[in-house]
């Protein structure tokens, strides 16, 4: 079983690449494989740590099953065990996701990437034992906590890691929503047991408090500033990721989860690294403003990348 220590770097949080139909009401069968197969060769060979699938900008909310299974196979056999494989599953409710989360074992993945159900707010202690219950019908997987408190409308507190933390195939959690001071507390119980992967902007100075790393959409733009900040932090060059922090937040973009979720796709298809492809029902319309601020933010990342290209044993 995947440990909290195999968890670290830079987690490209995969978009569901997605067929020039896909925007289509009628479309059933969306997932461009081709391009999903060359891009997650071309990540991994790149230097990404770990490929993570169907979060919020993932598309979770949008796939058909069909279309879920279709990504998760082909993603899982193009990685070929060079790097952990981490598949999303949340769902609107435990039973839906243990359904994805069959699915995700039987494919090869390692762990899962699971936010608390959120069509009716959740208790502390109903999260606390939703992830019990997926932690013990699956003790071959890593779970991975998905703490996203403004899609899932809870926002886990530090004091209940003391109970997640006894589950030892609860591995990780993608999280950007803690203060300073509570992310020391929470690294004060789950250092050693859950791995913390913090947003991309956050790795100075969350790495230097115990962050495993970072989790980036922009990575999908190309990867060289968040893999070159990363390796900076591991070798204590804390200047240079704070450098490459601020470079990264000042080249903008929004969260999709509070924006048009179209945005950050557009921004990935005109980087040019590669094709994320359109939205899928019911994101079927792009204000011309957002659109021209996407393509924006893919020009000022591709001079990043230029500023910041890979380390040279990754560009080999």
């Amino acid at each position: 079983m995947i440990q909290a220590s195999d968890i670290h770097g830079v987690m490209a949080m995969m978009p569901a690449f997605a067929t020039d139909d896909a925007n289509s009401i009628h479309a059933k069968d969306t997932v461009n494989v081709p391009e999903l197969e060359r891009s997650v060769d071309q990540a991994v060979r790149d230097g990404i740590n770990v490929i993570t699938t169907t979060g919020t900008f993932g598309e979770c909310h949008t796939l058909l099953w069909e279309e879920f299974t279709t990504l998760a196979d082909a993603t899982v056999a193009t990685v070929n065990k060079r790097i952990p494989v981490v598949i999303g599953c949340t769902s609107l409710h435990t039973r839906e996701v243990l359904l994805k989360m069959n699915y995700a074992a039987k494919a090869g993945a390692d762990a899962v990437l699971v936010g608390v159900p959120f069509y009716f707010k959740s208790s502390v202690e109903n999260a606390v034992q939703f992830y019990f219950d997926l932690a013990d019908e699956h003790p071959e997987l890593g779970i991975f906590i998905y703490h996203n408190p403004r899609n899932h409308h809870i926002q886990i507190p530090v004091s209940a890691f003391r109970e997640l933390v006894t589950k030892p195939n609860i591995v990780a959690m993608k999280d950007s929503h803690r203060t300073p001071m509570q992310f020391m507390q929470l690294m004060d119980i789950v250092r050693g047991k859950i791995s913390v992967m913090t947003n991309q902007n956050q790795m100075y100075p969350y790495m230097m408090m115990g962050a495993a790393g970072c989790w980036s959409i922009n990575a999908w733009m190309g990867p060289s500033p968040l893999i070159r900040a990363y390796q900076a932090g591991r070798e204590g060059r804390w200047d240079e990721v704070r450098e490459i922090c601020m470079a990264m937040a000042r080249v903008g973009g929004r969260d999709p989860s509070l924006t048009d979720p179209v945005e950050s796709k557009i921004s990935i298809n005109e980087a040019g690294y590669c094709y994320a492809g359109p939205g899928r029902p019911p994101f079927r319309v792009t204000s011309d403003q957002t659109r021209a601020e996407a393509k924006a933010i893919a020009q000022r990342w591709r001079k990043l990348c230029e500023t910041y290209p890979l380390p040279e044993e990754a560009a080999a």
